[in-house]
């Protein structure tokens, strides 16, 4: 991905080196919260919403996440800085494209905020810690990154490339998207209402529709700016594969569990990615107008 000279985003709060405590909320959404650390942990539990979910249910979110007290002196790596300022690039991107989407649907688009973290760090949902992994705040519309995820993304899962990485951002950014148009509000206010299995298929429908939301993006980057190289979109749909509820629930335990599933197989969310890349409309990314089965 060609981002050489492009502007990097001033919505951007570093938090690396700061460390963080743990905080009550709710609202998070995270693409996978155990491909850091903790695979077998992450089905056992769920992911960062699931957890933020039954914390707000229970009224104690700290018992869930974990934070730690930082305030070491941070001395931020050559590689992660260069990842620090290629995530700025991709956020002005994620920018650019759906301020004209948004004015395509006569509305205003209210950018969100990246954060950067580095070990643990204080959100609107809660505390989180590295181990969580990128995820989307609705509380105070933020994405909350650790650099080391895209590491871990390689090592753990064999997934790299900058496109790869520029699909997880704009993944969350899709989660803003959903929060600024309703849909993320409604479909978290249904999920508390029904049973565990029946929220699973709700998420499944939001992270679908959050994949087909970054595809859109990654095809108006390419009309505006014609960054992308050979190759991107297979880093694309081999990270949407490799974080498959299918893929990763064999990878960690050698079966799989379908009523488990919260973000989708590996076949629909490079189904729902490739189609938002393919059309460009947000309008065909509407999930919630598909059965369950049909997705």
């Amino acid at each position: 991905m060609r981002l050489d000279g492009r502007r990097e985003s001033s919505n951007v709060d570093d938090r690396r080196g700061k460390g963080g405590l743990r905080l009550g909320g709710k609202g998070g959404l995270g693409i996978g919260a155990a491909i850091v650390i903790g695979l077998i942990t992450y089905f056992m539990t769920g992911d960062l919403n699931q957890a933020f979910q039954a914390a707000s249910n229970s009224g104690d979110l700290t018992s869930v996440v974990t934070g730690q007290q930082g305030g070491e002196e941070y001395q931020p790596t050559a590689e992660e800085q260069e990842l620090a300022s290629f995530a700025k690039k991709v956020l002005a991107s994620t920018e650019d494209v759906w301020t004209e989407e948004f004015k395509k649907m006569g509305k205003t688009y209210e950018a969100p905020t990246l954060v950067l973290f580095s070990g643990s760090v204080q959100s609107g949902c809660g505390g989180a810690n590295a181990s969580t992994g990128p995820f989307y705040c609705s509380a105070d519309q933020s994405v909350y990154i650790d650099l080391s995820f895209f590491t871990s993304m390689k090592s753990q899962l064999g997934s790299d490339g900058d496109f790869a990485y520029a699909y997880v951002i704009a993944h969350e950014v899709g989660h803003h998207v959903q929060c600024l148009l309703g849909t993320l509000g409604k479909a978290h206010e249904q999920m508390s209402r029904v049973s565990k299995t029946e929220a699973n298929k709700i998420s499944v429908q939001l992270e679908l529709q959050a994949d087909n939301y970054a595809g859109v993006w990654a095809h108006h980057e390419q009309k505006m700016f014609g960054s992308l190289e050979d190759g991107d979109l297979e880093e694309a749909l081999g990270t949407a594969q490799v974080i498959g509820d299918d893929y990763l629930q064999k990878k960690a335990q050698g079966y799989v569990v379908p009523e488990s599933f919260n973000h989708g197989t590996s076949q629909q969310r490079m189904k729902w990615f490739k189609r938002g890349f393919t059309t460009g409309d947000i309008a065909q990314g509407n999930t919630f107008a598909c059965s369950y089965e049909n997705l």
